[in-house]
């Protein structure tokens, strides 16, 4: 089944004139909006008719062309076979991309949502004759596979994508159950659908100001304490007053998984994923350890020095992301939010920087917060043969121009990476974030290296630290939270009572003794859209950051060939394997003392941060 596979962050240019930005609150400038034209000029195209018309036809001749033939076809064949797929996987996503980011413009739009739900449906339907295709390569021979590779080198150039086939071979179904399961998939979405439409469209009372989830997620970040603590109980009546729903998608979703998971063979709940990221279970098993045990020295010891800086006993969770008291409120406006972001990715490589500028010239942002629209922001790669889109909901904190870094980082990889092709050109989630990590690092980096004292650099480094802790520590107490969760809903169903109860689980301890946790923090695992669209995600965010980290290190020795080492990386795509990728620059992600290196650097800045207390 086909879904549309958006690289979101945790929820925390002049275009033409049908595309133009309008002006934003507070004086944020003129923020661009998505040209959508560039997949479809409307839902009524007449080339999205002919797309649709191409992709009937095109998956039945290829049902009728190769089913059942694969083991019999020579090298030259197989690679018009793969070719004739590639370009199918094109199409169908190139329809689904255009219905997906419409409706994420407006998610509580009915239009929109059943134009997004007819196109999956006629997708679905459409390729479900070609399940076959990955069934019957898994029944190719070894040693016959190896022959074609070995006679073609253009075939051989896919070997990356037979192999990740392949890695599913065990866990295979039989013909008839995997078509069976492809035509369901449509209403597993209806449930991701149910959680995006109740998300966008709760409304939060604050202060007498009606507000999205974005808006007042954002108030968690202002230096009055009274309007956080506003905003944390509001977020708390309102998730509470919606936990029966959410609750029950997340109890479908976690038995949905488990089903299948059984059925498969899977040997857990995590290893569905861990096959799609192409990273084996012992690598993110050491990762989560290494992190687990640097929680004391690094959230529990840079909360205890914000405790401090606050001027607090105890903390309370609308501290967490609280602005230090030395911190003037300020707003960053869109023009200046992206001279900043293209001065760092210029001054590490001017290639960067030209690759960077079309987003902001040619309507490949969304930016503005706006009603309905989905919160949160992300970056999408399309298809290969058009553009990234880049979604945003720009508030004009410090934090929002990070954001802003991290998505484009995505971009930039995506473009690099699509001559690649469209089914090369797509990377595993745990390598996917890191030209985003690094887009961050980047942009961070120059602006600690303008910092005008002593207190401008404290607070760049403690904003630094925050958003380090809350991908790294914040993730991996994620990743607890979702395997805890999976593992008691295989025994029943789960009351809103009991996730709350796993939720908690994981707080104290990753957060640290800083803290207290008021009535109603226990229903925050509700807004996180992870959980429901793509379960056990979240360990990919610390594993680009801690990857990232190792590899910033090596690029600030200042090692020879830096950057076209980076370029070549990011233009693999999914073409090599972590271990590959990595080993350009010294690194191994399989050796247990490499997250050590990353953790490191966090640790390092708070050590700092410590020094500069004296």
């Amino acid at each position: 089944m086909f879904t549309v596979p958006f690289l979101d962050r945790d929820l925390l240019r002049d275009v033409n004139a049908n595309a133009a930005g309008g002006s934003g609150p507070d004086g944020l400038g003129n923020l661009p909006e998505w040209d959508l034209s560039d997949l479809y000029t409307s839902e009524n195209a007449a080339e999205l008719d002919r797309d649709l018309a191409w992709l009937e036809s095109e998956c039945a001749s290829f049902a009728a062309d190769y089913e059942n033939k694969l083991a019999n076809l020579d090298a030259e064949s197989l690679l018009a076979c793969v070719l004739r797929n590639e370009k199918i996987n094109s199409i169908a996503g190139r329809i689904m991309s255009y219905a997906g980011l419409r409706y994420y413009q407006l998610t509580t739009d009915a239009e929109r949502a059943k134009f997004m739900s007819d196109m999956q449906e006629k997708i679905t339907i459409f390729t479900t004759p070609l399940v076959f295709f990955t069934l019957e390569i898994n029944r190719i021979d070894d040693a016959t596979l190896e022959a074609h590779f070995a006679a073609n080198t253009d075939l051989a150039r896919y070997k990356p994508i037979f192999d990740r086939i392949r890695a599913m071979k065990p866990y295979q179904l039989s013909d008839e159950l995997e078509k069976f399961l492809h035509d369901l998939g449509v209403v597993g979405d209806a449930w991701e659908r149910l959680f995006d439409e109740t998300i966008a469209g709760l409304i939060f009372t604050v202060n007498g100001e009606e507000l999205n989830i974005e808006g007042t997620l954002n108030l968690l970040t202002e230096q009055d304490r009274s309007k956080r603590e506003a905003a944390a109980r509001e977020l708390a009546r309102v998730f509470s007053d919606n936990i029966k729903i959410f609750a029950r998608v997340h109890n479908t979703q976690a038995k949905e998984k488990e089903i299948l998971d059984r059925w498969r063979g899977m040997p857990s709940p995590q290893m569905g994923r861990h096959l799609s990221n192409h990273v084996e279970p012992e690598v993110v098993e050491a990762l989560r350890e290494a992190v687990v045990a640097a929680y004391p020295k690094l959230s529990h010891r840079y909360y205890e020095l914000k405790r401090r800086w606050l001027g607090l006993d105890r903390m309370q969770v609308w501290d967490r992301n609280a602005p230090l008291p030395m911190e003037t409120t300020r707003t960053v406006n869109w023009d200046e939010a992206r001279k900043m972001v293209m001065d760092a990715y210029s001054a590490f490589d001017p290639r960067m920087g030209d690759l960077a500028e079309p987003f902001f010239d040619k309507g490949w942002i969304d930016a503005a917060v706006k009603p309905g629209k989905a919160p949160g922001a992300f970056a999408h790669p399309t298809v290969t043969d058009v553009h990234p889109y880049v979604m945003l909901n720009y508030l004009g904190k410090p934090r929002d121009v990070m954001t802003l870094a991290h998505e484009l980082g995505h971009g930039v990889h995506q473009v690099l990476a699509a001559d690649q092709g469209e089914m090369l050109s797509s990377t595993p989630l745990t390598l996917a974030e890191t030209a985003s990590v690094f887009g961050e690092m980047l942009t961070f980096r120059k602006m600690l290296e303008n910092a005008k004292d002593k207190n401008e650099r404290k607070i760049l480094l403690a904003g630094k630290v925050e958003d380090m802790i809350n991908t790294v520590v914040r993730q991996i107490a994620f990743y607890d939270f979702e395997c805890k969760l999976h593992a008691a809903r295989a025994e029943g169903e789960l009351t809103p009572d009991d996730i709350n109860a796993l939720w908690m689980s994981v707080q104290a301890e990753s957060l640290g003794e800083a803290f207290d946790f008021m009535e109603g923090y226990e229903t925050f695992w509700t807004y996180v859209p992870h959980f429901v669209h793509s379960p056990f995600y979240v360990y990919a965010y610390a594993f680009g950051d801690g990857l990232v980290n190792a590899l910033y290190s090596v690029y600030a020795e200042g090692a020879e060939g830096f950057e076209d080492k980076y370029f070549d990386m990011l233009k693999a795509g999914g073409s090599k394997h972590h271990k590959e990728l990595l080993a350009p620059f010294g690194l191994d992600a399989s050796d247990p003392t490499f997250w050590d290196k990353g953790l490191s650097m966090i640790s390092s800045m708070i050590d700092e941060l410590e020094s500069m207390e004296d």
